[in-house]
């Protein structure tokens, strides 16, 4: 398996620098913080799709889930407004999935 998480999460937290980019100084390390916490969660989600143990549409589901908590903890933060903190979760949800395809793809 061609998939390495903490790349991943070191991308997607590249993806919400860009996105927040006027404030990331205020979020930098909360935002690393919840990526880090979710780390397993999200490392298991990966595998379970890469292994074709969890489908497509059951992965796109959590992923939308997983985009709604990290949402809410941007939220949370209070020194983004809410669009951002959409666009910051979208675009971080995106890595993780092109990662999860990507290695799909390499195993292929």
């Amino acid at each position: 398996m061609n998939f390495d998480i903490n790349k991943v999460l070191a991308d997607m937290l590249s993806a919400l620098k860009g996105t927040v980019s006027d404030h990331w100084d205020e979020v930098k390390d909360t935002a690393n913080q919840f990526l880090q916490r979710d780390k397993d969660r999200l490392e298991l989600l990966a595998e379970l799709r890469i292994t074709g143990d969890l489908n497509q549409e059951k992965f796109e589901s959590r992923l939308k889930d997983e985009k709604l908590i990290l949402e809410a903890e941007l939220n949370a933060l209070a020194v983004i407004s809410k669009a951002i903190a959409q666009k910051a979760a979208n675009v971080a949800f995106d890595i993780l999935q092109k990662a999860v395809n990507a290695a799909i793809s390499a195993a292929l």
